[in-house]
């Protein structure tokens, strides 16, 4: 069996999409072909990038794409992030299968920048969390 290909699908694939994409990339290795888009491309946010690379995992080459409903198809996981988007998704193909989820937007955090930041470290970590129960309960 080939390896798994799976898609994050988020609002404006700039922040929850693009951190998921990278922690997969980053944490499962060559098992996975890993994309993510939006239902619609807003660019990458710079505070994901930046959490993201204190983390260790660098996304900055990463692009902010719209789903394209010919790569949906030759999905086997699809992941919506945000509620928006679990929403508005497209029907997704019988052969793959759909997940939803969802974790608060970092980019509609308001107060200092500090705070802000922190936000978008907590879903930063909120995300690594999921992908690596996902990771270790994966078979393939």
């Amino acid at each position: 069996m080939g390896k798994m290909r799976v898609m994050f699908l988020c609002t404006g694939n700039s922040c929850r999409s693009q951190m998921a994409e990278g922690w997969l990339r980053y944490l499962g290795g060559d098992r996975f072909d890993v994309f993510s888009a939006g239902i619609e491309a807003h660019g990458k946010n710079p505070r994901a990038i930046a959490v993201m690379r204190e983390a260790g995992v660098d996304i900055s080459a990463q692009t902010s794409e719209i789903l394209d409903p010919a790569l949906l198809h030759t999905m086997d996981l699809l992941i919506t992030v945000c509620g928006h988007a679990d929403e508005h998704c497209p029907v997704v193909p019988a052969s793959c299968e759909k997940q939803h989820w969802p974790f608060d937007d970092p980019a509609k955090a308001t107060g200092t920048e500090d705070a802000v930041t922190n936000a978008f470290r907590r879903v930063r970590d909120q995300i690594r969390t999921r992908i690596e129960i996902f990771v270790n309960n994966d078979k393939t």
